[in-house]
């Protein structure tokens, strides 16, 4: 995709503040953070949906993720974090590029993540579970 903003920043065509680079995967900083050393995960190829993105570059995402948020709390004195991914538009994600979000936290920061409950009706949640089952691979 060559109008992507993440693709280009990955092409150094557009400057990064980089954490990590391999092979597979890079972070840098968020220019719009939610905190101040609010960072961003990603594979360096282009998958639009995380589910698309091969489990070899998962897993490093995840290992890149978990080294990150130590070093926010050592390093900026963050409490802990928050991990997000928006998967497709629907769900807020505004790149079409899969990315994780590593959200530093810190006491009264003012960030919520709060969402209405929606309770299941009476043996409803025996049918989300048989048709979420099913469609595993």
């Amino acid at each position: 995709m060559t109008d992507c903003i993440f693709c280009r920043i990955i092409k150094g065509e557009i400057p990064s503040a980089k954490i990590y680079e391999s092979n597979d995967v890079i972070s840098f900083l968020d220019i719009a953070p939610a905190n101040k050393g609010h960072a961003l995960v990603m594979p360096k190829q282009h998958y639009e949906s995380f589910a698309d993105v091969p489990k070899k570059i998962t897993d490093e995402m995840i290992d890149v993720i978990k080294k990150i948020g130590a070093a926010q709390k050592k390093a900026i004195g963050s409490g802990g974090f928050n991990i997000l991914l928006n998967d497709a538009k629907i769900a807020g994600q505004e790149i079409p590029h899969s990315h994780m979000h590593i959200i530093p936290r810190f006491a009264n920061d003012g960030l919520k993540f709060i969402w209405p409950q929606k309770p299941y009706s009476d043996g409803e949640i025996k049918l989300y579970l048989e048709k979420i089952k099913k469609e595993i691979k």
